[in-house]
C-alpha cells in the first residue's frame, strides 16, 4: 500500500477497520440517545485521527484517501445525531413549489390547504421536532439554495433528498482542501496542517453525517481569506458575502479587516459584503421576512440555552441575586460585550500581519463563543478551522470532547450535565492557557517531499 512508509501494514489496516466499522456504526447505528455507546465509538475514531495525522511515513494523498472513504461510508445515512434536517428538506420542498420558506411556521402551514402539496409533510414536521417546526426558518439564502438543489430530484423521498445535501457537504469540504492548501502554501505552512480539520471526525460526523452547513460556510470563509491576502479584495468582499449567506457568524469578522485595508477600501469592502448579502436575500424580501428573521435571531439568543461556559456562571449568579433566569438580560448585554472585544482585537492589534490576523480571527469566534447562551457542536468548525492557520491547536482538543454536550440527549427532556459541559470547559480552558503562556509551535513548515 504505497503513502505508509515504515508504519507495520498490520497496524495500519487494524486501525483503519477499526475506524471504519466505528464510523460505520455511527452512520447506521449508534443513537444519540445511547451517549455510552456514542462516547465509545467517537472516541476510537478520534484516536484513529490523531494515530494518523501525527506519523510522518503517511502520505499527503494517502490522509486525502482517508479523508474521503471516511466521507462515503455516510453516504446513504439518514442523520441519527441531530433532526435539523428534517426542516433543510422542508425549506427546500416549499421552495421548490413556489412559497416563501421565510414567512410561516411549519406547524401553521401544515394546517392550510397548501400543505398537500408538500410531499411527506407531515413526517417531516414531526421529524423537525415541535420546537424546529414552531418557529421561523434562520437559515440564510445560500442555505436555501443548497435546500431546493435537495428538493428538485429529492421532492418524493427524504433518502434522495439527503443524499443530495450529503453531495454537497462533501463538495464543500473538497473546495476546503483546495483553497486551503492554497491558503496555508501563501502563509508558509505545511498543507499536511488542512487535515486537523479535514481527517477530524468531529466534521467528517457534524457535517457529512449529520449535514450542518457550518462546512460550506468554512469553504467561503477560507476562500475569502485568501482572497484577501492575496490583495483581491473585492472578490475576497463578494466571496464572504456568499459565507455570510450560508451562516451569519462571518459577520463578526468584518471590523478585523479594517486595518488590513484601511480606511476606503474597508468601507468599499463592508459595502459589497453587504450588498452580495442583500442581493442574495432580495428574492425573498418583504416586510415580513425581516420581522420574522429578526424575531428568530432574536429568540436564539435570549431564549435557547445549551453547551454554553460563561453564561452558566453568569446564569447561577442570577439565580442567586435575583432568583431566576436572567437570560433575557445575559442575551442583551453578552453580546455588547463581545462587540466591544472585537473592536478593541480590531483597532488594537497590528491585523494588517497575516499571522497576526489569523490568531485575531481565532480570538475574536473564540470570545464569541466563551459569551454565548448557546454552543452546539457543530458550532466548533470555525474556531478549528482557523486553528489550521494560526499554529494554535485547542479547537482541536475543543472538537474532541464537545461530544461530551451530546449527553444532554440521554433524557427525553434533554436535561444539561452540567459536569459534562464543566469537564469539557475546563479541558480546553486550561490548554488555551497552556498554549498562551508557553505559546505555541509554529505550524509545520512546508517541505518539498511532503506530497509523497
Amino acid at each position: 500500500m504505497p503513502g505508509l512508509g515504515k508504519a507495520p501494514l498490520w497496524q495500519v489496516l487494524g486501525i483503519m477497520v477499526l475506524v471504519v466499522v466505528c464510523y460505520f456504526n455511527l452512520a447506521y447505528g449508534v443513537p444519540r440517545e445511547n451517549f455510552s455507546l456514542l462516547l465509545m465509538h467517537y472516541g476510537i475514531t478520534f484516536g484513529g485521527f490523531l494515530y494518523f495525522l501525527n506519523r510522518a511515513a503517511f502520505s499527503f494523498g494517502f490522509l486525502a484517501f482517508l479523508s474521503l472513504a471516511f466521507r462515503l461510508i455516510f453516504i446513504v445515512a439518514l442523520p441519527e445525531l441531530s433532526n435539523d434536517f428534517y426542516r433543510f428538506i422542508w425549506d427546500g420542498r416549499l421552495l421548490w413549489e413556489g412559497f416563501n420558506p421565510y414567512l410561516s411556521f411549519p406547524n401553521d402551514f401544515l394546517k392550510t390547504e397548501n400543505a398537500a402539496v408538500i410531499h411527506q409533510a407531515q413526517e417531516l414536521v414531526a421529524g423537525m421536532g415541535n420546537l424546529n417546526a414552531s418557529h421561523y426558518t434562520v437559515y440564510p439564502p445560500l442555505n436555501q439554495l443548497c435546500f431546493v438543489l435537495a428538493a428538485m430530484p429529492g421532492s418524493q423521498s427524504i433518502l434522495v433528498s439527503v443524499v443530495v445535501l450529503r453531495l454537497i457537504m462533501i463538495a464543500a469540504d473538497i473546495g476546503i482542501w483546495w483553497i486551503g492548501r492554497k491558503l496555508l502554501r501563501h502563509l508558509g505552512i505545511s498543507e499536511r496542517c488542512i487535515y486537523f480539520y479535514l481527517l477530524n471526525p468531529f466534521v467528517i460526523l457534524e457535517f457529512t453525517g449529520n449535514l450542518h452547513f457550518e462546512g460550506v460556510m468554512v469553504f467561503f470563509l477560507l476562500w475569502a481569506i485568501y482572497l484577501l491576502l492575496t490583495k483581491k479584495w473585492l472578490a475576497s468582499a463578494v466571496v464572504l458575502g456568499l459565507s455570510v449567506s450560508v451562516k451569519l457568524i462571518p459577520l463578526i469578522f468584518l471590523p478585523l479587516f479594517f486595518r488590513k485595508l484601511g480606511l476606503g477600501k474597508a468601507i468599499a469592502y463592508y459595502a459589497l459584503t453587504g450588498l452580495t448579502v442583500s442581493l442574495l436575500f432580495s428574492p425573498f424580501i418583504n416586510q415580513a421576512l425581516i420581522a420574522n428573521f429578526w424575531s428568530s435571531v432574536e429568540l436564539y439568543f435570549q431564549k435557547f440555552e445549551f453547551n454554553a461556559s460563561l453564561y452558566y456562571i453568569v446564569r447561577w449568579v442570577g439565580f442567586e441575586v435575583k432568583g431566576y433566569n436572567i437570560i433575557g438580560w445575559a442575551g442583551k448585554v453578552l453580546p455588547a460585550i463581545t462587540f466591544t472585544a472585537v473592536l478593541l482585537i480590531a483597532f488594537l492589534r497590528k491585523n494588517q500581519k497575516p499571522t497576526v490576523l489569523m490568531t485575531s480571527l481565532l480570538a475574536t469566534v473564540t470570545i464569541y463563543y466563551a459569551l454565548s447562551t448557546t454552543v452546539h457542536p457543530w458550532y466548533i468548525a470555525v474556531p478549528l478551522a482557523l486553528s489550521v492557520l494560526s499554529g494554535y491547536r485547542f479547537p482541536v482538543l475543543w472538537s474532541g470532547v464537545v461530544i461530551l454536550s451530546y449527553g444532554a440527549y440521554q433524557n427525553a427532556s434533554f436535561q444539561e450535565n452540567l459536569w459534562l459541559v464543566a469537564l469539557e470547559y475546563l479541558a480546553v480552558a486550561a490548554f488555551i492557557i497552556y498554549e498562551w503562556r508557553v505559546g505555541v509551535n509554529p505550524p509545520l513548515p512546508v517541505k518539498k517531499m511532503e506530497y509523497a
